[in-house]
């Protein structure tokens, strides 16, 4: 299941930031002998990895970015009901509901159904407590991922949770679809595109159930 959302020139994109644009550099109906283009965007249209960079200056850029932590089991958890702090015991209470077990998922996918996939950029979101953030890096959390535009909230000027995922060695993944996948367990491919010295990476996402 796809759950990457298409970047065009229609994909909402951070107030400000660079949407997606795209030229021709040469064009079969121009008399060229092949179609090529060049694209203008930001690393952060559409689904996407963010780095350290992103929030730390001179921190390890995209071409660091773990293969490992962007593939293989994971968590999809609805918090859609949330409108603002998720807490642990809501994280908690879903993954006993799956019956996991001893097992402590190192890759957890927040659905808050606040999309840039319907195509409109979301007034808000909900996000981890800060507490929450901090307890899942303790239990080994790799990677963190959502389906709205940040793991913070979008007024955040600090970047708290991204501080706390991305300080620990951990990964953060944004702007997922999960529009249609329900809370469950799955088995995650995301590898961002290994383009160095970027503060993000473009990802193409896919969930296969578990």
């Amino acid at each position: 299941m796809d759950i990457s959302v298409s970047v065009s020139p229609e994909t909402p994109v951070w107030p400000g930031d660079t949407p997606f644009s795209c030229l021709w550099t040469w064009d079969m109906s121009q008399g060229s002998s092949v179609n090529v283009s060049a694209i203008t965007m930001s690393p952060h249209d559409g689904t996407h990895a963010d780095t350290p960079l992103h929030v730390t200056r001179d921190a390890a850029g995209s071409e660091s970015l773990s293969v490992d932590a962007f593939c293989g089991a994971a968590v999809v958890i609805d918090v859609a009901a949330i409108d603002y702090v998720i807490q642990l015991d809501v994280i908690d209470a879903q993954l006993g509901d799956m019956q996991l077990g001893d097992m402590i998922p190192t890759r957890i996918l927040l659905k808050t159904n606040r999309t840039i996939a319907d195509g409109v950029f979301p007034d808000h979101w909900p996000s981890l407590s800060n507490d929450c953030a901090r307890s899942l890096i303790a239990r080994g959390l790799r990677l963190l991922g959502v389906d709205c535009p940040s793991v913070d909230d979008r007024d955040s000027k600090t970047l708290d949770v991204h501080h706390v995922v991305l300080d620990h060695g951990a990964y953060v993944l944004e702007n997922l679809d999960l529009r249609n996948i329900t809370a469950g367990e799955y088995v995650l491919t995301a590898l961002p595109m290994k383009i160095a010295g970027l503060d993000a990476a473009p990802v193409r996402a896919l969930l296969t159930p578990y």
